[in-house]
């Protein structure tokens, strides 16, 4: 892959969205390629890679930002992908709505309306189930107190851990725990 220097140049259309380049750049650690006037997140510096063509951007790994669509679309299918990629990768940390659709290049409605009909669950469904099972295989594999297990799958405190896990599984995590035995 020919790598094409991030001169100053560039740096400042992709932060000023300058619609007259002719070239496109991606972001490493969201593995997403833009058009410089994409309206999305200003990127870190040293996160950013150019390109010349979209077909290098895609060969390098990147897939295409869904609220630019620099290859002229995205289908939802593969954006859903990604943003459950996302959620997978950062489950414990507070995650809104605007965040995740900020880092998966798209509106938080977009996002909202076609994770739903994509995958029959809200972002924020897929998040709790996922956040829930996560909790489940600390419980049976671990000793660490029900308090740091929420904290870790990215609850918010472990009372709203315990009431969640107790309407999903008719039993409190400590019930479940001595289930193991």
């Amino acid at each position: 892959m020919k790598k094409y220097p991030l001169t100053e140049y560039r740096w400042q259309q992709i932060i000023h969205n300058d619609v007259h380049s002719d070239f496109y750049y991606g972001v490493t650690t969201t593995k997403i390629f833009c058009k410089p006037s994409c309206h999305s997140r200003e990127p870190l510096k040293n996160n950013v890679l150019i390109f010349k063509e979209t077909n290098e951007a895609i060969s390098a790994g990147f897939r295409p930002c869904k609220r630019c669509q620099p290859t002229g679309s995205v289908t939802n299918t593969d954006w859903v992908a990604e943003i459950k990629a996302y959620l997978n990768n950062n489950y414990q940390q507070k995650l809104t709505l605007s965040t995740i659709a900020a880092e998966c290049h798209g509106s938080p409605f977009n996002l909202q309306r076609t994770f739903k009909a994509e995958s029959g669950l809200t972002h924020r469904q897929y998040l709790t189930d996922l956040r829930l099972n996560k909790s489940k295989k600390l419980l049976r594999t671990t000793d660490l107190s029900i308090k740091s297990i929420a904290l870790r799958v990215g609850f918010s405190s472990d009372t709203y851990f315990i009431t969640v896990f107790r309407r999903q599984f008719m039993q409190t995590p400590d019930s479940f725990r001595l289930q193991k035995l």
